[in-house]
């Protein structure tokens, strides 16, 4: 491969309808003429969904199947989301390119602020992400197992850890 070669262009049938000031940034295909789409803003899917960078809780890279594991809101409380993991998806990329290290350093450089508070049953993760064309960052938690999340001493904790959280990345006046 000669170093100025490059990477082939994305076939127009495979390109998802992009957003304002959306840019493909990777691609690789699928079986069934599909294809798994990296764009600036986040992960098209082979369905025509798109899971922003702030939207995947973990990818994996087995050198053979990217595994992506999306967040899914199991409440909205006043400052901050709670999100759970969603049903985990597998594509296997058999000409995979660049697509797993832009997911894997898309999904890292969304994560803007992180902490894990541990309580006398389970704990909490406080995440600050950065959302594409957004000001400031979306606040979520992610409860351990185990954890009373409904227990009102519970919910009023977490919420000093978020609004805490929130000060300690808020730009100076």
């Amino acid at each position: 491969m000669s170093l100025f070669s490059r990477k082939p262009k994305l076939p127009a049938a495979l390109r998802p309808k992009l957003g304002p000031d959306e840019r493909v940034v990777a691609w690789a295909p699928l079986a069934d003429d599909r294809a798994l789409v990296a764009t600036n803003h986040g992960l098209w899917l082979p369905d025509a969904r798109r899971l922003g960078w702030h939207e995947i809780h973990k990818a994996a890279w087995s050198g053979r199947e990217l595994r992506i594991t999306p967040a899914e809101v199991a409440e909205e409380r006043p400052e901050y989301a709670v999100l759970i993991d969603g049903p985990v998806v597998g594509f296997l990329l058999l000409e995979p390119g660049q697509l797993p290290d832009q997911v894997r350093t898309r999904v890292t450089r969304s994560v803007a602020y992180t902490s894990h508070h541990p309580f006398s049953a389970g704990g909490v993760r406080v995440v600050g992400r950065r959302v594409p064309g957004e000001n400031g960052l979306s606040w979520a938690v992610r409860y351990d197992s185990g954890t009373p999340v409904n227990l009102p001493a519970v919910v009023e904790l977490t919420g000093e850890l978020v609004s805490a959280a929130r000060t300690a990345t808020a730009p100076p006046d």
